[in-house]
């Protein structure tokens, strides 16, 4: 049964640093907990790039179709008025007074699915329990968890304590989350 390593560093240049060196290695690093955004980190960590912006795009989109049906139906189909003398014929004879409209129902459509396909994807439920294994790492620690996969446990900690971790802690795997 495989191990998870958590080594523990002080410093985010010697994580940056340690992760490349995990990295070469060809261990596999279950995940990194920082207690600030550390840039660079995830193109070091070897992440795919995120889909979220298409997703966005898409909502957007969605936003913008909703707009257009609903002032469509009101206004023109179902209410027509005469605001102000403007006329109430067709919808592209009334577009010029809708792009309001339509530019906040993309920006929410887009904001607010943004937010619950964000919660979805890092499975971020209510009254969910904290997944952190350290405390430390919300004020000044940073904590690279390691899984030794095949590799021989004590290998792996002789290998991250020469990467500068200042506290290695050895974990069963499903204690380690």
């Amino acid at each position: 049964m495989s191990k998870i390593i958590h080594a523990i560093y002080n410093d985010d240049d010697i994580l940056m640093n340690a992760v490349k060196e995990v990295r070469k290695q060809h261990y596999h690093i279950e995940e990194v907990y920082t207690p600030f955004p550390v840039h660079g980190l995830d193109k070091v960590m070897g992440l795919p790039y995120t889909r979220i912006a298409i997703c966005s795009f898409i909502y957007g989109l969605v936003g913008l179709s909703v707009a257009i049906t609903m002032m469509n139906f009101i206004m023109i189909e179902d209410w027509p008025q005469d605001i102000g003398g403007k006329p109430s014929f067709s919808y592209i004879e009334n577009m010029p007074a809708f792009v309001p409209i339509m530019f906040e129902m993309t920006v929410f459509f887009a904001a607010h699915l943004m937010v619950i396909t964000f919660y979805m994807r890092s499975k971020l439920w209510p009254f969910k329990k904290a997944e952190n294994p350290d405390v430390r790492t919300t004020d000044d620690h940073f904590l690279m968890a390691v899984d030794t996969g095949k590799s021989e446990v004590k290998d792996v900690t002789d290998f991250l304590a020469t990467t500068g971790a200042v506290e290695i802690n050895i974990m069963d795997n499903e204690d380690a989350h």
